[in-house]
């Protein structure tokens, strides 16, 4: 009876868990990432908006630069007009059938700020797990409440879902330690 429940709570929490990796990898680092960019939606073929992953392949060459090829070199004059309009601190330099991005570095203030904004990140996705874990609790508690459980099996369930919540939140504080050492990184 509380196996359906344990495995929508995995399920739940390892899409909580790949948001928030999604998230940080947004955080610049002063590396060239192609997450930096993948994602900026660009308007291309008359109103279409598509994100840049979905119209060229995206590189990072060395630390510091990014490159981008389009699909269709047709479009290149949009996709750089859209990467200034993302307004993301990057600046895109068309060359030729490319567009190359190179990252500065980070001055000290600015790693500071994108710590504090990772570690916000990392506690939304603490809370996203904290949330998952009381409506599978809820879910147990109302299963003993129907009499379908016992007590003895609801303490376990809860006890289950409480060590996936550890184990997840464990990965999750692991994503912050990494993106910390990476924002540190000079």
């Amino acid at each position: 009876m509380i196996e359906p429940i344990l495995t929508k709570t995995r399920e739940n929490m390892r899409r909580a868990l790949e948001v928030t990796s999604t998230d940080l990898s947004s955080l610049r680092s002063g590396r060239a990432t192609p997450a930096l960019v993948e994602h900026v939606i660009i308007p291309v073929y008359g109103g279409q908006r598509l994100q840049i992953m979905e119209l060229a392949t995206t590189a990072a060459m060395d630390a510091k630069t990014l490159v981008i090829s389009p699909f269709d070199p047709s479009i290149i004059a949009e996709i750089e007009k859209g990467l200034f309009e993302a307004n993301i601190g990057l600046t895109p330099v068309v060359d030729g059938d490319i567009i190359r991005i190179t990252i500065p570095s980070l001055t000290q203030e600015r790693r500071a700020e994108y710590l504090r904004l990772a570690k916000a990140k990392l506690e939304g996705g603490r809370i996203m797990i904290r949330q998952i874990r009381q409506e599978a609790m809820k879910d147990i508690r109302k299963l003993e409440a129907d009499n379908t459980i016992s007590e003895d099996e609801r303490k376990h369930g809860e006890k289950l879902v409480q060590e996936l919540t550890d184990e997840i939140i464990a990965e999750i504080d692991g994503l912050g330690e990494r993106k910390e050492a990476e924002l540190m990184q000079v």
